[in-house]
């Protein structure tokens, strides 16, 4: 369980207060458990950013600000991460309580349905909030989801058993040997970097190793556990844009992970600039795509790339 204590939303990142003639609408949320952050003003639509791996509310603070001017941001910490603790140290998380908290929060913050971004292992909660509570969402874009339960069997317990690798490879040698295999896994490639210039920096704090290795204790075992109802997202009434970034290698887990869920959908694949996490890296670029893809249908069957071409779904 979460502590009693609920965090108070911070008020002073709500928004950019009359920008453009109007104030904030003095109807937030007292309390949170997930600790939102929300920017923009409160009369434009909801956008909800989930974020990958160790990311906190403040984790996609570059994209944040290249999308206020047209969206209401909420962010969040995840059940576990930063200030959301748990009461003990030895308590399980599943991925169907991370998409309650994320229904809580957007019950508390807004009456109306939310897009959301959900970056992979944020990609993974999105599909249970679509599932379970219809009609809060009305667009979900998932990004490379960590999800091998959208995989075919043979493919899904292969890399179940890859994550718990990793996982045993965490507790036996600690955190830096495990992150090596997971950029890895999920095609990063640090010897490689591809970034926009001037981005915010995000140093490896006490507090963010913390993240990491809730990440890998207990979000890992979260994802290997998961038990979404996959035949279920083809039939629900939240618009699911699977997506991928442009240099992800498509050999890679999260790349058929998303290449499976636009299969059940009987849609395209959506691409962004960058690779697996675009949404930090090229923040600029990623926010003017994600524009683009929430006032634009998802072409079915087609692959959408990041300037505009369609070619057909390569599955």
């Amino acid at each position: 369980m979460y502590q009693e204590r609920w965090n108070t939303v911070d008020r002073e990142l709500l928004s950019e207060r009359t920008r453009d003639g109007h104030h904030d609408d003095d109807r937030l949320p007292a309390r949170s458990r997930s600790h939102p952050l929300l920017r923009g003003a409160r009369h434009r639509p909801p956008l909800l950013i989930s974020q990958s791996g160790e990311g906190d509310a403040g984790r996609s603070v570059d994209l944040v600000d290249h999308l206020t001017d047209a969206y209401t941001v909420i962010t969040y910490d995840r059940r576990g991460l930063s200030r959301s603790t748990l009461d003990g140290p030895g308590r399980r998380v599943t991925m169907e309580e991370h998409a309650d908290d994320v229904h809580r929060l957007l019950a508390e913050v807004t009456g109306e349905p939310a897009a959301m971004l959900g970056c992979s292992m944020g990609a993974a909660v999105g599909p249970h909030l679509a599932l379970h509570h219809p009609g809060q969402l009305s667009t979900l874009i998932a990004h490379e989801p960590v999800a091998p339960r959208l995989l075919p069997p043979a493919d899904r317990a292969r890399h179940e058993a890859e994550l718990a690798d990793v996982q045993r490879l965490y507790r036996r040698e600690g955190l830096a040997p495990a992150l090596k295999v997971v950029v890895e896994v999920l095609g990063i490639d640090p010897a490689a970097p591809d970034a926009e210039p001037d981005l915010t920096p995000q140093p490896m704090t006490p507090d963010r190793i913390a993240n990491f290795d809730f990440f890998l204790e207990h979000d890992f075992t979260a994802v290997i556990g998961d038990t979404l109802p996959v035949t279920g997202l083809a039939s629900t009434g939240t618009r699911i844009v699977p997506a991928i970034g442009r240099t992800t290698p498509r050999t890679v887990f999260d790349h058929h992970c998303a290449r499976e869920l636009a299969g059940l959908l009987g849609t395209g694949l959506t691409e962004f600039p960058g690779g697996h996490n675009g949404n930090t890296t090229h923040p600029r670029a990623y926010a003017a795509r994600l524009r683009e893809v929430l006032r634009t249908p998802a072409v079915p069957r087609e692959f959408v790339n990041s300037e505009g071409g369609t070619v057909r779904n390569p599955r």
